[in-house]
């Protein structure tokens, strides 16, 4: 015989665990703004730094986050995410820094292998540029370990040397929520506040804190074509290829990111409570399913990471 599950008893579980992975986000934020003196939130108006803005306003009140936020732009962003950004921004009386990996280009500093290549590795050049520029000592950022192998060995506080570059077997430890946060001159660190965070978790606290989105999480009508067992949105950034056939299909983005490796998933959830659901039953992790660059040994993620990368 089944036991029968008190639907009430499940929500009030639920908002517990979420209330205590706020309260580490809370905490984690407020550490970063004691122990640094110039840091800044990596904010691209996707869904996990949106959910870090609820947890900073919280934190310090709306409109009193003490910490500008970053967006480093690869130029081939979707224009609905970055109107987006804009907008929450502006809500919230934040100061926004943009730095484009374009004008990188523009430098000399990122140099294309092809028209076509992807951005998002490169992205680490204009950081480091950005870094050097605002003399950052703290970049807070929404990477959370179970998105990816080389994200799971990060720590809360990853150290990075004078190169910005990431020493996965020099780490230092965390113990009782205690944090070494002493750097050299030239020195950083990246902030990862919702480390322990999944997925799931992100919903469902989307869903219980009614945050908005871009538009692009939820389903809608898109003309794509399947390629490498991916959905591919077919742009004039991304054509479709001859031979393939282009179908407009019902689907969603859980991840967004350059548009020229950034895939959506057939999907029919329109809202947050829906895609609850829908994340339930999913055994792909979000970069797994949605990012092309990622499926190619040469950029992994650890690599990039060890060269500067979020």
């Amino acid at each position: 015989m089944n036991a029968r599950v008190d639907p009430d008893v499940l929500s009030t579980l639920s908002n517990r665990h979420l209330d205590a992975l706020e309260e580490e986000t809370i905490f984690v934020l407020r550490e970063v703004a004691a122990a640094f003196e110039r840091p800044a939130l990596l904010f691209s108006g996707g869904k996990d730094s949106l959910v870090m803005l609820r947890c900073a306003e919280k934190a310090f009140g709306a409109g009193h986050i003490p910490y500008p936020l970053l967006m480093i732009d690869t130029g081939h962003n979707f224009p609905e995410v970055t109107q987006f950004r804009d907008q929450r921004a502006a809500e919230l009386g934040a100061r926004l820094i943009v730095r484009s990996v374009e004008d990188s280009m523009a430098r000399g500093t990122v140099r294309l292998s092809r028209p076509d290549e992807p951005r998002n590795a490169h992205q680490s050049v204009t950081l480091l540029e950005a870094i050097e520029e605002f003399r950052f000592d703290a970049l807070i950022g929404g990477a959370r370990r179970d998105e990816e192998k080389a994200r799971a060995k990060e720590r809360i506080f990853s150290h990075r040397d004078s190169f910005g570059q990431w020493q996965p077997k020099a780490q230092r430890p965390e113990l009782w929520t205690l944090f070494n946060t002493r750097i050299a001159p030239g020195e950083h660190f990246r902030v990862f506040p919702i480390s322990n965070w999944t997925e799931l978790d992100v919903w469902q606290y989307i869903e219980r804190e009614a945050i908005a989105l871009p538009s692009l999480y939820y389903s809608h009508p898109r003309q794509v074509v399947e390629r490498r067992g991916l959905l591919v949105p077919v742009t004039p950034l991304t054509p479709a290829k001859d031979g393939e056939q282009v179908e407009t299909r019902a689907v969603r983005f859980r991840t967004l990111g350059d548009i020229t490796c950034t895939c959506p998933v057939a999907s029919d959830a329109a809202s947050a409570a829906e895609i609850v659901i829908e994340t339930l039953s999913t055994e792909v992790s979000e970069r797994g399913a949605t990012r092309m660059d990622d499926k190619t040994s040469d950029a992994s993620m650890e690599k990039r990471k060890k060269d500067g990368y979020f």
